[in-house]
């Protein structure tokens, strides 16, 4: 991943933080494109900065990330959303903007990072046993935790696991089960992980 540049002094947080975000606007270079938007998702990891970020509508630049056809800029992307919903106030903009359906469609991504981010977020967005937003731990998005769940990678394995006990209810497992054979079989996993034994 990208290294953070240093902030300078003079600058300060904020001005550094926007000055990111409008070489991210401006620049017509993927590479800058990616160095950018790793850095922002760096900077996201930081409490201190989430006041900042909101201000300057980072979660929203993150989210139309997710659309994007360069791999690297829907993981920088989804991996910043993650570090940010941390905060209750960030959580709350990614639902109220809808931006379940982007995190969700992350679930099919061939890049094992931004399938683990997708994942997190998923798990971050909605407290155990919640039901505020069904469309967290929606029959798609169940039959492809319970596909997981079978991954012979053991972190995919685990995160997809304790969503299923803590995040579904188990008529929702026993549901996704039941029909998973008709719908999650276009889902592909992510490349990285070892080809399954016949």
């Amino acid at each position: 991943m990208a290294q953070k540049p240093k902030v300078e002094p003079h600058i300060g947080r904020l001005g550094y933080l926007q000055a990111l975000v409008t070489e991210f606007q401006e620049t017509e270079s993927q590479d800058a494109k990616e160095q950018v938007l790793a850095n922002l998702a760096n900077f996201a990891y930081d409490p201190s900065n989430y006041q900042y970020l909101r201000q300057l509508q980072v979660l929203d630049l993150f989210l139309d990330s997710l659309s994007e056809d360069n791999e690297s800029l829907v993981e920088f992307a989804i991996g910043g959303l993650c570090n940010l919903c941390a905060d209750r106030a960030n959580r709350e903009h990614i639902l109220q903007v809808g931006g379940i359906p982007l995190i969700t469609n992350c679930l099919s991504s061939p890049n094992e990072e931004t399938v683990l981010s997708a994942v997190t977020t998923l798990m971050y967005l909605s407290p155990p046993g919640a039901a505020s937003h069904p469309e967290l731990a929606s029959l798609p998005v169940v039959q492809c935790m319970l596909r997981f769940s079978l991954s012979a990678n053991v972190r995919l394995r685990n995160l997809a696991q304790i969503f299923l006990e803590d995040y579904c209810s188990p008529t929702q497992v026993a549901e996704a089960r039941s029909r998973q054979a008709h719908s999650a079989l276009g889902i592909p996993l992510p490349k990285t992980e070892a080809p399954q034994q016949p």
